[in-house]
């Protein structure tokens, strides 16, 4: 049900297909963010026309509320939230990692407080799968430990945390129409990282995630821990590089063998007014764009770029108006996918791994605030 079959490579970047039962998933692909059953201000037709193949919700939010014993009485993910094509949930291991102030982690498991009531939960290998179970998405995680990059002494227990419950939840896992994903763990540490990858490859589920990146390390850590890791892992496995979408993360991470991203920069970008554009990144509240009759990216395929100006999503920010999140996510969710797409090309006729430098300065003022930002509205 889950067989991943590489259909070309480039160095160590390739395209493939995995399999899954609600369709077939083409890599490296980037997948939105939709915590809450719900990609932010999009419905899932706005996900279709830009191409989505891929949603990612979240275990610990979708628990909390509306719980998943709702979700899977009311069908399951899928058929709850509209949208048909294949989804991926996390364990919950990285949103209890965030509340570090409200929890306690021991052996067996977690306890922690709700941010909504402040109400005390607790997750345990076994929980996280049965409440995935309980949502029904095509992909799931493993329950894992993530740790502080910097600490590299507690990044070891945490790793072996981590295996222990890789091991805890495969044995908990009932359904066979989920593909279970162990996570490599071990902080920013080559020889941690190099173990991890072996233990959880050793395991040989449908899949394997890296975790444990883009959670304050740098760019060249992260770089380098992908260098260690990926070469360890299996070639038919799928590899999913967990939270982490930059343009260059993407383009530096498929140079480096991962085939699956998901982050929630594009939409968050949106909702504070910021836009993907070949000039850098820009923020459409500033008042240089009140009479910019361009679209944000003129190369761009998208509704919004085929249909509005900058002035006018200006104008809609400046009004306070919903629709701006609408079209700004519409755009930068795109934007990423059409990436994905031109560097599927790229690695299929061969010249991905020459053009990656071409590829990384088109796409560097992104990965920063453009000037512009810098204007007073």
């Amino acid at each position: 049900m889950f067989e991943f079959q590489i259909t070309s490579k480039n160095n160590r970047a390739r395209t493939g297909i995995f399999t899954t039962p609600h369709g077939d998933l083409v890599t490296p692909v980037f997948a939105p963010v939709g915590t809450q059953a719900t990609v932010k201000t999009l419905t899932p037709e706005h996900l279709k026309e830009i191409n989505a193949t891929l949603v990612l919700s979240n275990t610990y939010h979708l628990y909390l509320r509306p719980g998943d014993e709702l979700v899977r009485d009311m069908g399951g993910l899928h058929k709850f939230m509209g949208w048909h094509r294949p989804m991926l949930t996390d364990s919950g291991g990285f949103q209890v990692f965030s509340l570090a102030q409200t929890r306690k982690i021991d052996d067996d498991g977690v306890t922690f407080k709700s941010h909504i009531d402040g109400s005390t939960h607790r997750f345990t290998p076994e929980k996280s799968i049965a409440i995935q179970e309980n949502l029904g998405a095509d992909i799931i995680m493993a329950f894992d430990e993530c740790s502080d990059p910097n600490d590299h002494a507690y990044s070891r227990i945490a790793m072996e945390r981590t295996h222990r419950w890789a091991e805890r939840s495969l044995k908990a896992q009932t359904r066979r129409d989920q593909a279970l994903f162990a996570i490599v763990q071990g902080g920013v540490n080559p020889d941690l990282r190099a173990k991890s990858a072996q233990f959880i490859a050793s395991f040989g589920t449908p899949g394997i995630a890296i975790g444990g990146l883009s959670v304050g390390e740098t760019k060249e850590e992260m770089h380098a821990t992908l260098d260690v890791v990926t070469p360890l892992l299996p070639e038919d496995k799928p590899r999913y590089l967990m939270g982490v979408g930059t343009p260059e993360d993407l383009i530096n991470g498929v140079a480096r063998g991962v085939d699956i991203f998901d982050c929630v920069l594009p939409t968050r970008l949106a909702r504070h007014h910021s836009a993907f554009a070949p000039e850098g990144r820009l923020n459409l509240m500033n008042a240089a764009f009140a009479r910019d009759a361009r679209p944000i990216d003129e190369t761009c395929d998208c509704y919004t770029c085929r249909t509005f100006t900058r002035a006018y999503i200006r104008h809609l920010i400046v009004a306070k108006e919903l629709l701006a999140g609408t079209l700004l996510s519409i755009h930068n969710l795109r934007a990423l996918i059409r990436l994905m797409e031109q560097i599927r090309g790229y690695i299929a006729d061969g010249t991905f791994e020459s053009r990656v430098p071409e590829l990384l300065n088109q796409w560097a003022n992104n990965a920063k605030r453009n000037a512009a930002d810098q204007h007073k509205k």
